[in-house]
């Protein structure tokens, strides 16, 4: 069965709709923000009879409910007057229609320049009448005194207005486009010689707007939530996509709840923001709503499935867990009221968690996605999560999702997946593993093209260097410690870019993540462009360092650098060395054996450049 049905309306019916409130805007539209050469190309277009596109419309009365305004300029008698169809697509035309053509005050628009600007748009009649070719520049806009000014405003180079001099210097008032009763009896007593012009204008320029026809498409009354949420994207393809929390607000709002205030909170009306509580967490200032959403709708679609589950239910009865933005969807205004805070606490648990695990901001986050279903779950265990058992079975699943690189794209499967399983792994020994555990392998030979600190697995494996107490070369500290005090920290070469090159080793090979670690910037600037022996002897007689082989190699040692190697500058038996020591700390991050390489062997190692990640930017 048909979800729309496809007509033509006439300009003059739609925008008569508009002004009288029977067509307005569901609450999740954004605002015009077409500029003043849009109004003036849209004019000249319905001018000259050319299609400017379809408009696609809603009807209300179904069970779908949003909060509805009227198009921006239009003032409603009645602020209860209830709308009979939205406006999906094609509010930028129908507002700059109703703005220019059907109200009685200037146009709110914007410059080139995205100046806010208010202006009277106006034809000039004997331009107009010359041919469709000057309709481009019979088009004029002036001031919201209705002149036009010139040498920087001034001088007046045209001014309209009072009606007279608009009758006097033949420019016709756009507003009075689709009724110029007034306007026509005006100029017959003002300029009657003038009347013959105006009607030939009459005739090849105000009669296409009168006449003009309008494709409309309809969408049923039936139309779902999610349908409406996909068609929106669909049709504005050009504009910024459709937020599901934008769709869902507008859906509480109905019944009365503002979930914006909630979020991003309101000084006007003292509701503190959900947002900026999170934010204050350095690694949640990521968070986005649609997150906050997910975990909620995880935290309910579990609970629904438990309480189906004991009342007996099976097959498709049980309701499923999910985080998928139909389920959001439907996610009545109880279900959000419910679980809304205990949501927020499962995300500072889930900021506590990650710190532990040395992720202490937004650099060092992997993957956003995977904070839902981190939060969900632990909003599930509260206090529980401390727990060696439970936490060590909660870090073994995070890393398996960072470092089998399983959380970028469309995770909303897996999220759901992962809440489900991991609460019941933890609940259970005897219970499977989660599906991301299973899935997540590292294969070696990925160190070997690792080189954008964007990617996920590029960030895991430095934050398990950080949790493994990696040292600093000149600063001794850890480099946790000196990150704390605002030392300048980055990820540097261990062999020296230049270097390297002077020694013909290709970039992809010294580029790779298996030649880069943690370390402070005024280690990095002593380190320069020389061989390791020679940087390592320089750093230990600085005389603030004074330090000696043995200190030297143990520093070394806790960034998985094997020291005998790096002093001999053996670059192709330090890559393979500490290729497979970056194994074993992933492996046993991951809990699960990896693929080794064997030690010292060439093999191990690419010999040109064949490959390099490009979705980063490296500092040396």
């Amino acid at each position: 069965m048909s979800q729309f049905d496809s007509t033509k309306r006439s300009l003059e019916d739609v925008l008569k709709d508009v002004s009288v409130g029977k067509i307005q805007l569901p609450d999740f539209q954004r605002g015009w923000v077409w500029d003043d050469s849009h109004v003036r190309s849209l004019l000249v277009s319905i001018a000259r009879s050319f299609p400017v596109g379809a408009v696609m419309l809603l009807e209300t009365g179904g069970e779908t409910r949003f909060q509805i305004r009227p198009v921006e300029g239009v003032k409603l008698t009645s602020p209860a007057t209830s709308a009979e169809l939205l406006i999906l697509d094609g509010q930028q035309r129908l507002t700059t229609m109703t703005q220019v053509l059907s109200i009685d005050g200037p146009v709110a628009t914007r410059n080139e320049k995205g100046r806010a600007i208010e202006r009277y748009y106006y034809w000039d009649i004997k331009r107009a009448v010359e041919g469709v070719e000057s309709l481009d520049d019979a088009v004029i806009a002036v001031e919201a005194d209705k002149c036009l000014r010139e040498n920087f405003g001034r001088d007046i180079k045209l001014d309209l207005s009072t009606p007279e001099k608009e009758y006097q210097q033949l420019y016709f008032p756009c507003r009075q486009t689709l009724n110029s009763d007034a306007w026509e009896e005006g100029l017959q007593e003002a300029s009657p010689e003038q009347f013959g012009l105006y009607m030939k204008f009459r005739k090849q320029v105000l009669q296409a707007f009168r006449s003009y026809q309008l494709p409309v498409i309809q969408l049923h009354r039936s139309t779902s939530k999610e349908a409406v949420c996909l068609v929106f994207e669909k049709v504005n393809t050009g504009g910024v996509p459709l937020n599901v929390f934008e769709l869902v607000t507008a859906t509480y709002a109905a019944d009365g709840y503002n979930l914006r205030d909630d979020w991003f909170g309101s000084a006007a009306r003292k509701v503190e923001s959900r947002q900026k509580r999170l934010a204050k967490e350095p690694v949640l200032t990521v968070l986005e709503s649609t997150d906050f959403l997910q975990a909620i709708a995880l935290l309910h679609t579990l609970q629904r499935r438990k309480v189906d589950l004991s009342d007996g239910r099976t097959g498709k009865q049980v309701t499923p867990v999910s985080a998928k933005r139909a389920t959001i969807l439907d996610m009545p205004l109880a279900a959000y009221q419910e679980w809304a805070d205990a949501a927020e606490e499962g995300f500072k648990r889930a900021a506590k968690f990650l710190r532990r695990e040395c992720v202490r901001d937004v650099r060092d986050l992997p993957y956003r996605t995977q904070l839902a279903p981190l939060a969900a779950v632990l909003a599930v265990l509260e206090e529980r999560w401390k727990e060696p058992r439970i936490y060590d079975k909660l870090a073994r699943w995070y890393w398996c999702g960072v470092l089998g690189e399983l959380y970028g794209g469309a995770v909303e499967t897996r999220i759901a997946n992962d809440a489900e399983d991991l609460l019941a792994w933890i609940g259970s020994d005897a219970a499977s593993e989660p599906r991301t555990i299973h899935d997540a392998a590292f294969r070696p030979d990925r160190l070997d093209r690792m080189t954008s600190r964007l990617s996920a697995a590029y960030k895991g494996l430095n934050v398990l260097l950080l949790r493994g107490q990696a040292a600093d070369f000149f600063w001794k500290g850890t480099i946790t410690e000196l990150d704390a005090e605002d030392v300048a920290l980055d990820i540097h070469h261990i062999f020296p870019q230049d270097w390297c090159e002077k020694q013909g080793i290709g970039r992809s090979l010294y580029n790779t993540v298996v030649n880069k670690t943690p370390l402070s910037y005024k280690a990095n600037r002593m380190i320069g462009g020389v061989a390791p022996s020679a940087y390592l002897a320089r750093l230990q007689k600085h005389e603030q360092v004074k330090m000696d082989d043995a200190a030297m190699d143990a520093i070394l040692r806790t960034h998985a650098i094997n020291p005998a190697l790096l002093r001999n500058d053996d670059f192709q038996a330090f890559y393979a060395a500490r290729k497979q020591a970056l194994l074993v700390i992933i492996g046993h991050a991951m809990g699960k054996a990896v693929q080794s390489t064997e030690t010292g062997s060439s093999s191990a190692v690419p010999a040109h450049d064949d490959y390099e990640e490009q979705d980063g930017t490296e500092q040396t």
